[in-house]
């Protein structure tokens, strides 16, 4: 899936640093036979790229590569052309086989030397030969990286059949038996299971310990019991009992059928996943990784090992192939030798967050089981509503409850709170939660400021002992009010926790926030339509409004993500200069082969330069040359379903920030009572780089702009020469924050303290 973001990313940042770019057709295969295989690549072979899924050059398996024989004819296309750096994309295999191309390089000139095929100058004019990897494979089974291209693309194929399921079943009584791809890795499996609050997973890392099936009965009928009217089970392909004894969707099916007398049926999703339109994040993680790929190959030498780049956290990394390779062997030696801790430790951070979040999320505990914490906790959403924020609110709950405290709702925001309404809820009341659009609490953008004494005296009537805000830059400003009356209100000495919530991304202290991959997706999915429409129609521009305050996340992002030819945003200041280059640019391009093109507008990028006005200047300069369009994306951009992203990013924040909260009470709770006005209770727990963090709003402070509602430092402003850049214009390109080489860390046991 969704390779071709990363190909048309290579292939034009290689242009624009000025390389001679190939095509190899058919990987190996086209590599082993030469001839018009191996084509070179020019800026508009790659237009229109984006949006289609697969991949545009063709991936064959290749057994003749396998052979010395198939290297050295490969070798010997690559010296007539005088080929000496690869990209590639693809899965373990792919990977190893290119680094064992590069180790026998040299051995495979001097051969071409010996049989008259190549001259001395040839061989060392091509001495050396580099290799950058980037991993294509939708099972996420690659060490070193928290996510490969095309697996949240899978997620939403995998999404789209568990909704529609989710639909039918709500007229019928019926369990679900759901298998996805994944023979030696559960990654797709156990997301997807977080993303629609499945019952029961089976993945190969996990084994279910022996008597599962009477377990899983139980649980079922539990559920019934519930009222809740559907089960879902969701099987990897390679899933096994702790036998090693593989468990298929039929023996599942028989099994409840047999002890419950469900209705059950088993659905098979086989190359769904890997088909449709590449997602949103897919076409980022493609297009930063191709441009990432090049820049490694610029600055490899002989001495620098073949290395793949890839995205930890938000931070572009790079790291030595062969360790990667070592570490995906050792995952599966360890599930060979039933190590499955092992295994799961080795698969990295990303793949045991999920798991220990499914884990904490999907098994209701007996009251008796619960500790007691004697503590209330109130949850509330704040702001504009975005996708994802129930299933925020659902694991917030789930996770307090199994902590042993008392969750309470607060309706209709800091408003509802200080009417008073709030009620306290239950694990069952949230079920089928997280494929939600929306707010099901319901969201205002009021201010706590003036109803102060209101919200206290409610605070004080339910004994709130905590307070979890989910939420856009309401939310926070919210927070910051709160914590400011502490020396007034003692109620509001307790522990505060945001976890942000807004499809804008503008909250300080986080790089993005729940919502905005839902909105990025929406916004993608409508150029790609856009676009489509003109495809009858030649020399067409389409002029596109979003949302996103003062905030240009949405518009530069969806530009990268859409292909977008020019992104205009409050952030970076434009004149009429600028808007005159940018239409001669398009006039420019419709001489090309590519007569469209893109335009997006943030809604109040500048008070003047309006959507209309764009619009207008474009359809008179552009006279004669091309015809213009305009859409405004609108509310669409905050509805719709939550994307998976959305979903598991929600389901992961608010669980790590629940927790957080019971740490915070046991500090806190002295003398028969909880009280706190330290500032770091008044926090906002945010993803930075690489690691999810805590931090006090009343810091946070300082990093705002407060009249324009944005942080003052933004990161994603450095993704913007990426997208001119894409977009064939002349930029500098910063590559301060270019990945370094790294290596590949294993995480320790628990149990096991080096000595200092």
């Amino acid at each position: 899936v969704s390779m071709n973001a990363a190909v048309r990313a290579v292939v034009r940042m290689g242009i624009y640093v000025g390389a001679k770019v190939y095509f190899i057709h058919e990987g190996y295969q086209g590599m082993v036979d030469g001839g018009d295989n191996i084509k070179e690549a020019t800026w508009e072979s790659v237009s229109s790229m984006l949006q289609v899924g697969g991949t545009v050059i063709g991936s064959a398996r290749c057994k003749e590569f396998r052979t010395h024989e198939g290297r050295l004819k490969a070798a010997h296309n690559l010296v007539q052309r005088g080929i000496t750096n690869l990209c590639v994309i693809g899965g373990d295999g792919s990977l190893t086989g290119a680094n064992l191309f590069r180790e026998e390089w040299s051995g495979l000139l001097n051969e071409l030397l010996e049989q008259g095929l190549i001259n001395e100058e040839a061989v060392s004019s091509n001495s050396v030969l580099h290799i950058v990897g980037m991993v294509g494979s939708i099972d996420n089974d690659f060490c070193g990286t928290d996510m490969t291209i095309g697996t949240d693309s899978a997620l939403h194929r995998i999404i789209e059949v568990v909704d529609a399921i989710m639909t039918t079943a709500q007229s019928h009584q019926r369990t679900f038996v759901l298998e996805v791809m994944g023979r030696h890795c559960g990654y797709l499996a156990l997301v997807s299971a977080l993303a629609c609050g499945a019952d029961w997973v089976f993945i190969p890392e996990m084994p279910p310990d022996d008597g599962w099936e009477d377990n899983m009965c139980q649980k079922l009928s539990e559920n019934r019991a519930d009222k809740k009217r559907l089960n879902i089970i969701i099987v990897a392909e390679g899933a096994i009992d702790s036998h090693n004894k593989a468990i298929t969707p039929d023996c599942i099916k028989d099994l409840v059928v047999r002890c419950l007398g469900f209705d059950t049926r088993v659905t098979i999703l086989g190359h769904v996943q890997r088909g449709g339109t590449p997602s949103a994040f897919d076409r980022i993680l493609g297009s930063r990784m191709g441009v990432e790929a090049v820049l490694a190959l610029l600055e490899a030498s002989t001495d620098t090992p073949a290395c793949v780049v890839s995205l930890v956290g938000n931070q572009a990394v790079r790291l030595p192939l062969m360790e990667c390779v070592q570490m995906t062997q050792e995952v599966q030696k360890a599930m060979d030798e039933k190590k499955f801790d092992e295994a799961v430790r080795l698969r990295g951070r990303s793949f045991e967050n999920n798991l220990s979040t499914y884990r904490l999320l999907s098994y209701r505990k007996l009251d008796s089981e619960l500790p007691n914490s004697s503590f209330n906790v109130a949850v509330l959403n704040v702001g504009a509503p975005a996708a994802g924020m129930n299933a925020a609110v659902r694991s917030a709950v789930r996770v307090g409850i199994t902590e042993g405290h008392k969750m309470f709702a607060v309706n209709d925001g800091f408003e509802g709170f200080a009417k008073g309404q709030i009620k306290e809820i239950k694990w069952g009341d949230v079920g089928g939660w997280t494929g939600q659009g929306g707010s099901l609490l319901g969201t205002k953008r009021t201010l706590p400021a003036k109803r102060l004494a209101k919200i206290a005296e409610q605070m004080r009537i339910h004994n709130i002992n905590a307070l979890l805000v989910i939420g856009g830059f309401e939310a926070y400003v919210g927070l910051l009010e709160l914590s400011s009356a502490r020396d007034e209100y003692p109620e509001f000495c307790v522990p505060m926790v945001m976890v942000p919530a807004t499809v804008s991304n503008n909250i300080p202290g986080s790089d993005l926030s729940i919502g905005s991959d839902t909105a990025l997706n929406a916004i993608t999915d409508t150029c790609d339509r856009i676009k489509q429409s003109a495809s009858g129609t030649k020399r067409r521009v389409f002029i596109i409004e979003t949302m996103g305050g003062y905030c240009g996340y949405l518009a530069t992002v969806g530009g990268l993500a859409a292909g977008a030819d020019t992104v205009y945003i409050y952030e970076e200041a434009f004149d009429i200069r600028d808007l005159q280059a940018n239409v001669e640019h398009l006039t420019q391009k419709m001489k090309t082969t590519i007569q469209r093109g893109l335009v997006l507008r943030n809604e109040n990028c500048n008070e003047n330069f309006t959507t209309d006005f764009i619009y207008q200047l474009y359809s008179e300069e552009g006279r004669g040359v091309f015809d213009c369009r305009k859409n405004i994306l609108g509310h669409m951009q905050q509805g719709g379903a939550p994307s998976p992203f959305d979903r598991n990013f929600g389901t992961k924040v608010a669980a790590k920030a629940m927790q957080w909260i019971t740490r915070a009470l046991k500090e806190s709770y002295k003398g028969g009572k909880v009280f706190t006005n330290a500032e770091d209770t008044a926090c906002l727990l945010g993803m930075r780089r690489r690691a999810m963090v805590f931090q006090p709003v009343a810091q946070l402070r300082e990093e705002t702009d407060f009249e324009h509602r944005i942080p003052k430092d933004q990161w994603w402003l450095k993704l913007r020469p990426l997208m001119k850049i894409l977009a064939k214009y002349k930029t500098s390109y910063d590559v301060s924050d270019a990945g370094q080489l790294e290596h590949v860390t294993r995480v320790r046991p628990k149990d096991f303290q080096p000595s200092v």
